[in-house]
C-alpha cells in the first residue's frame, strides 16, 4: 500500500538521520585518504618502505625515543636484503636511516589516524541514529575495507623482508594502492548521495551508469599498470618521450612468455602504461562530457584533471623520476578516481528523488 502525505510528514518527523553530517564527515575522510596517497607515493620513491621491519599496532605509534631504541630500529633494517642493495659499499648512516624512517612511520601512523577518524564517529552516528536506512551496510563495507587496506599494506612490506628480495611485491603494491582508491572513490560516491539525500529525503541513490562502469574499468586498469611501473621502478626505464629506445615499441623479454613479460617487463610495462593512458584519457573525456549536462562542475574537473594527468606522466617521464613531479602525478591520480566517482554520479543521478 502507497505511503499517504501524511505517513511520509509523519516518517520525516520521526527520521534523525543526518545525511548532511554523514556527507562532510566521509569527504573529510576522503580528503585524508588522498594524502596518506601522497604520503605512500613519497614513501615508495624514497625507498622508505622496508625501514620498519616489524608491525607493532600499538607500540608503533611512537617512534623512538632514545639512541638505544634508534640503534636496535636501525640493526634490524641493516639485515634485510633491501639495505644491502641500498646502502651498497659505502654503507649508510643513522641519519640517513632516520630520514627514510619518517616517511614509513608517518604513513603507518596517518593509517592509524584514518581508521579511528572513520571508526570513531561510525560508531557515535549508529548510536544516536543518525544513519539513514540502508545506508549501514555500505559504511560497515567501507570500514572493511579501511581495515583491509592495513592487512593489504603489511603483506606489502613483508613481501620485502624474507629470501633474497631487495623490495616489495610489485603485486602486493598494486593491491594496496587500488584498495585505497576503490575505497576512496566509496567514500566520495556515499558523500555524494548522502548529500543528495539532505537536501530531498525522497531522493534515492546514483545508479552506476555503463558508460560509469566503462570509464571506472579503464581507469582502475591504468592505475594497476602505474602500480606496476612504480613497484618495478619502470619509470626509469626511459626519460625520453614519446620514443623509447629510440623506438615507439621497446624491446622486451618474451623469453619466458608473453603474461610473465606483460606483469614483469620493466620496459614493456612502462610501454603500456605511456600509451594505455590515452584510452584512459578518451573514456574520461567522455564521462566527463557526459556529466557537464547534469553537474557542470563535475565535467570540468574530470576533464581538467584528465588533461593534467597526462602532461605530468609526460614530465614524470622527462624528468627521469624526479621526486615530486612524481608525487604530483600519483596525487593528481588519486584526485582523478575522486572526480570520476563525483562524475560518474551525476551521470546516475536519479531525478527529483523519483525514477530515472
Amino acid at each position: 500500500m502507497a505511503s499517504t502525505p501524511l505517513d511520509q510528514s509523519s516518517d520525516l518527523a520521526h527520521d534523525r538521520s543526518r545525511p548532511g553530517w554523514l556527507a562532510w564527515w566521509l569527504l573529510a575522510v576522503a580528503a585524508m585518504v588522498v594524502l596518506i596517497v601522497a604520503v605512500g607515493g613519497i614513501t615508495r620513491l624514497t625507498e622508505s618502505g622496508l625501514s620498519i621491519t616489524e608491525w607493532n599496532v600499538a607500540s608503533g605509534v611512537l617512534p623512538p625515543l632514545s639512541d638505544a631504541q634508534w640503534q636496535a630500529e636501525f640493526a634490524k633494517y641493516r639485515a634485510t636484503p633491501e639495505y644491502r642493495y641500498e646502502a651498497g659499499p659505502a654503507g649508510m648512516t643513522l641519519a640517513d636511516f632516520k630520514a627514510i624512517f619518517f616517511w614509513e612511520w608517518f604513513h603507518r601512523l596517518l593509517g592509524r589516524v584514518i581508521g579511528l577518524a572513520f571508526a570513531l564517529p561510525l560508531a557515535f552516528a549508529w548510536i544516536r541514529g543518525w544513519i539513514p536506512k540502508g545506508y549501514a551496510p555500505r559504511l560497515l563495507a567501507l570500514l572493511a575495507l579501511g581495515g583491509l587496506q592495513g592487512v593489504f599494506g603489511w603483506l606489502m612490506v613483508r613481501s620485502g623482508l624474507g629470501g633474497t628480495m631487495t623490495d616489495v611485491s610489485h603485486f602486493w603494491l598494486s593491491i594496496h594502492l587500488c584498495t585505497a582508491l576503490v575505497t576512496l572513490a566509496g567514500l566520495v560516491w556515499t558523500a555524494l548521495d548522502l548529500q543528495a539525500l539532505d537536501r530531498d529525503r525522497a531522493a534515492r541513490p546514483a545508479r552506476f551508469r555503463p558508460i560509469a562502469m566503462l570509464a571506472g574499468a579503464v581507469l582502475f586498469l591504468q592505475i594497476l599498470l602505474g602500480a606496476w611501473v612504480a613497484g618495478l621502478n619502470a619509470g626509469h626505464a626511459s626519460n625520453t618521450w614519446p620514443l623509447m629506445q629510440e623506438r615507439i615499441v621497446p624491446e622486451a623479454d618474451l623469453s619466458q612468455g608473453l603474461f610473465f613479460a606483460v606483469t614483469h617487463d620493466p620496459f614493456l610495462l612502462h610501454f603500456l602504461h605511456r600509451w594505455f593512458a590515452w584510452a584512459a584519457f578518451a573514456a574520461l573525456l567522455w564521462l566527463g562530457w557526459r556529466a557537464l549536462s547534469r553537474e557542470d562542475n563535475a565535467g570540468k574537473a574530470l576533464i581538467g584533471l584528465a588533461m593534467g594527468q597526462v602532461l605530468l606522466g609526460i614530465v614524470t617521464v622527462v624528468t627521469g623520476v624526479s621526486l615530486w613531479i612524481a608525487v604530483a602525478h600519483q596525487v593528481t591520480g588519486a584526485l582523478l578516481v575522486a572526480a570520476t566517482a563525483t562524475a560518474a554520479h551525476a551521470v546516475g543521478r536519479r531525478s527529483q528523488g523519483h525514477g530515472e
